[in-house]
């Protein structure tokens, strides 16, 4: 305690708050643009610290990743497309509270869910990264699948009131992860003989063609009748939609706290990331709702839940960092390089050798969140604007941004071709009712999976009964079991929800 005071009085001068705050506000507007994101953000930006302090240069490039997760958020929810694919689960229910009128509602929610989940994950940081920096030497190939195993349990949470769709969707996603390179042969697989699907299917492109293309299609269908909607939104003066209400905390208080926890853990175990622990909060707060069916209509608890958990995983990805030197994310290994920079090794020795420099990390890391809140409070007026304009403006700003993004991640026209792809994909998924939340996150875990099955064939020689010598992986197959088996059972006896087939379907019918 004494060190981290020491570490706030050094933070605790002009110049380093000024660099923090430019830190979060640069990572916010990076955010807020699609495709752009904390990773080239932080890596653009450290050719920047050179001349900086090292405290004010580390604080500044930690505020640039935690503004950005957080202003991931902001297009997510007014032009449903995600500033960065872990946003996607934020737009599921976010962009429809935006046109409902709501969008000031969803937008400080996302905020406050995002500042909450972020500081209680960097004082899980600060007080816990030795001692579960041990508990992660424990997890190897064979665990790490178990784990990813029972994460594609919540597929069947996920998928609607059609199981058979859901899974369909799902198995859909890891089709596409397989694309590319074999991880062991290096043998093409499913690539046409296109030297570009050599290192897979990019997922920011295809994000954002399933996401925001495909929704540009179906509001340009219905463009008069949206524009009446959006001139409505435009009259509403009502208090009750700019503003969070005492019942809204209610309802996201536990989605808040539990995203947090998944987000930190996921954080911690290196190589799952932001875009699993989002979908797996997600999940578990549809699951423990009490009309889960109204998901992705404008339910808060959506977007709470998704952003408390992305936002979770930037400072407990640091754990492993910090602790052991191995980094847990992309994030953590960019940020390498500018710890080396600047003078600071990541590994045990750290804490020993310069117990300083490490203090006034912390310190900039508890006021890069505080500053997160004040940067978000102060630009999501500006942002909510958007919301009220027509939407035959809002439909080619955003096709343009859809475009800039997906170019960004490879800087190759062929990302935005994958997007109108993908995009043809993500209008039949909204006709036909598909889950594109359970086509990602099959997406997503798939490379893991077969990676870690893989590993887990060999470190076990093909012999099932020694995973009896891995009793982290025994237990995690065994809870993916039961929740299999519950899964079943509450969805034979869940019974059906009279008039909600007829709503879904007519909500269907006029957004197609």
């Amino acid at each position: 305690m004494q060190a981290l005071i020491g570490g706030f009085a050094e933070v605790f001068t002009f110049s380093t708050m000024f660099w923090i705050v430019t830190g979060v506000t640069v990572g916010y507007i990076l955010g807020v643009l699609p495709g752009l994101g904390k990773a080239t953000g932080v890596a653009v930006s450290i050719p920047l610290t050179f001349y900086l302090h090292p405290v004010a240069a580390i604080a500044m490039l930690i505020g640039i990743a935690k503004g950005s997760t957080a202003g991931g958020a902001v297009s997510a929810i007014l032009l449903n497309t995600p500033g960065e694919p872990s946003s996607a689960p934020t737009a599921l229910d976010g962009y429809p509270l935006a046109r409902q009128g709501k969008a000031g509602k969803a937008l400080k929610m996302g905020l406050y869910a995002s500042v909450i989940g972020d500081l209680l994950s960097t004082i899980v940081l600060i007080g816990l990264a030795a001692p579960l920096a041990s508990y992660a030497l424990l997890i190897g190939p064979v665990e790490l699948c178990a784990i990813l195993v029972f994460s594609l349990t919540f597929i069947g949470g996920l998928s609607g009131k059609s199981l058979i769709k859901g899974l369909i969707a799902g198995c859909l996603g890891i089709a596409f992860s397989t694309v590319g390179l074999e991880i062991e042969t290096f043998i093409p697989r499913l690539t046409f003989g296109m030297l570009e699907l050599d290192d897979g299917v990019k997922l920011v492109p295809m994000a954002i063609g399933m996401l925001a293309v495909a929704e540009m299609i179906v509001q340009a269908g219905n463009i008069r009748k949206l524009d009446a909607e959006t001139a409505e939104i435009g009259k509403s003066n009502r208090r009750e939609d700019r503003n969070l209400s005492l019942e809204d905390w209610k309802v996201c208080a536990m989605p808040i706290i539990r995203g947090t926890f998944i987000g930190t853990v996921i954080g911690i175990l290196p190589g799952l990331g932001a875009s699993v622990a989002s979908f797996l909060s997600y999940g578990a707060a549809r699951r423990a709702a009490d009309r889960p069916e109204e998901f992705g209509t404008g339910r808060i608890e959506g977007v709470a839940a998704a952003e408390s958990a992305d936002n979770a995983v930037i400072p407990s990805s640091l754990v492993p960092l910090f602790a052991l030197g191995i980094p847990g994310s992309v994030i953590a290994a960019i940020l390498i390089a500018a710890f080396v920079l600047h003078g600071l090794t990541p590994g045990p020795l750290m804490f020993k050798e310069n117990p300083t420099m490490v203090a006034a990390v912390y310190a900039s890391m508890l006021c890069a969140s505080l500053a997160m809140l004040v940067v978000g409070s102060l630009g999501q007026p500006i942002f909510a604007r958007i919301a009220r304009f027509p939407i035959r403006l809002i439909i080619p700003g955003v096709l343009l941004l859809c475009c800039v993004g997906a170019y960004m991640e490879t800087s190759s026209l062929f990302s935005i071709y994958i997007m109108l792809i993908f995009a043809l994909i993500g209008f039949f998924a909204k006709k036909f009712d598909y889950s594109f939340v359970t086509f990602l996150i099959g997406f997503v875990i798939g490379p893991q999976v077969e990676l870690t099955f893989r590993q887990s064939l060999q470190l076990l020689n093909h012999d099932p009964t020694r995973l009896l010598q891995h009793p982290i992986a025994a237990v995690f197959i065994v809870i993916t079991l039961v929740t299999l088996v519950l899964m079943a059972r509450s969805r034979r006896n869940q019974p059906e929800a009279p008039g909600v087939a007829t709503t879904k379907s007519l909500n269907q019918g006029g957004e197609i």
